[in-house]
């Protein structure tokens, strides 16, 4: 078992040891399900921008709050005008309404329409203003302090409190998208595609191995070729398992990332780096430079990846696209998570898919493991 630990560090320091990779490993997952969470304007209720006059821009932006809306109040329009152009801000709002005048609403949004999730939501919380002035002026007009008739007026009869407010949407797939946290959706998809890319590109190393004569060296040491496979697997494999933990750690910690069943996430992630792993050291034996063997890796670590729903959800694709999406690992790997991350699966509910995974493990593990045997006899 020694020597096969000894190639599996082997495997792992020289993977990190690549300055390259490192920016690949550390760096670039976590910036793009930053970028991606941030573009995506889910989470909660979403992200609103207000401007207005008061009282009834702070009552509005109030009750905004207790639905469950992100509020972000400014002085002026244009501060809310540029907010939402550049994507920031889900919806802006310009709330007219100053003492004892009616309440206005005006509704920025970029196109025609504004969000269908959050105009209701924003209608709701400007008809409780409304209600809440009514009630005032009615009390003023019996006779009550207006400081008093505000302040009952606003808090409401006793043992009322806000309504709470659920925005449900006709497509169960929105629904359920628009459920999770911002930065959810794209984790899930960044995990697979990078976990599948970096493992990938390590079949380099293998050629490099082969090219140098290291391959040699190592079968002229005391190992057989059994434990020299088996090492350079697990090296593959560990790679994989290193980069999927670091993102899932990575992301809960600066993201707030709610992965759901961590040991059934592990468990996917643990099969679906086998296949990975399999696959590179199949590159890794079947061509002879490097170059190319990275360019492959890439290419088809980006193209399996878009096709398994790691780009754009897999619910989106027409139903053609969704069969073909079926023969990448990705697509199983990314429907499992979706179990897992969206309706509180466990590792029983994602059996189906980790059978899938499974078998496909096997497939390429098999194949990778005895053309690098019939290598590894030729270098002897």
């Amino acid at each position: 078992m020694r020597p096969v630990l000894a190639l599996v560090e082997l495997e792992l320091k020289r993977f990190l040891a690549d300055r390259f990779n490192l920016f690949f490993v550390f760096v670039l997952p976590l910036v793009l399900v930053g970028v991606l969470g941030l573009q995506s304007g889910g989470g909660g209720q979403g992200r609103v921008a207000v401007t207005g006059e008061e009282p009834t821009l702070g009552q509005l932006a109030d009750r905004l709050e207790a639905a469950g809306v992100e509020v972000t109040t400014y002085p002026d329009r244009d501060a809310v005008d540029d907010g939402v152009a550049e994507g920031s801000f889900d919806l802006g709002v310009v709330a007219g309404g100053a003492e004892g005048e009616p309440v206005t609403l005006e509704l920025v949004a970029v196109g025609a329409e504004p969000s269908p999730l959050l105009e209701p939501v924003v209608r709701t919380a400007a008809e409780q203003v409304v209600l809440a002035h009514e009630h005032a002026a009615a009390l003023e007009e019996a006779g009550v302090d207006p400081v008093e008739a505000e302040r009952v007026a606003s808090a409401g009869p006793e043992g009322w409190t806000d309504a709470q407010v659920v925005v449900s949407d006709g497509d169960p797939v929105r629904a359920e998208l628009a459920s999770m946290g911002r930065f959810d959706l794209g984790a899930g998809g960044q995990l697979l595609l990078f976990v599948f890319l970096n493992t990938m590109t390590a079949a380099a190393s293998t050629i490099k191995a082969r090219r140098s004569g290291a391959m040699r060296r190592v079968m002229g040491a005391p190992v057989t070729s059994a434990q020299t496979v088996t090492g350079l697997a697990l090296g593959r494999f560990v790679i994989a398992l290193f980069q999927g933990v670091y993102i899932i750690g990575a992301s809960s910690l600066l993201f707030g990332v709610d992965w759901g069943d961590l040991g059934a996430v592990v468990v996917v992630l643990a099969v679906f780096g086998l296949i990975s792993a399999g696959l590179a050291l199949l590159i890794g034996v079947l061509l002879d430079a490097e170059g190319p063997a990275s360019g492959i890796a890439v290419g088809a670590g980006l193209i399996l990846a878009a096709l398994g729903g790691c780009m754009v959800p897999l619910e989106f694709f027409p139903d053609t696209m969704r069969a073909v999406a079926n023969v990448t690992p990705h697509a199983w790997a990314y429907q499992a998570l979706a179990e897992i991350q969206r309706r509180d699966g466990g590792l029983l509910d994602v059996l189906p898919q980790l059978g899938v995974l499974a078998a496909m493990a096997l497939v390429v593990l098999a194949v990778g493991t005895v053309a690098l045997r019939r290598s590894l006899a030729r270098a002897i």
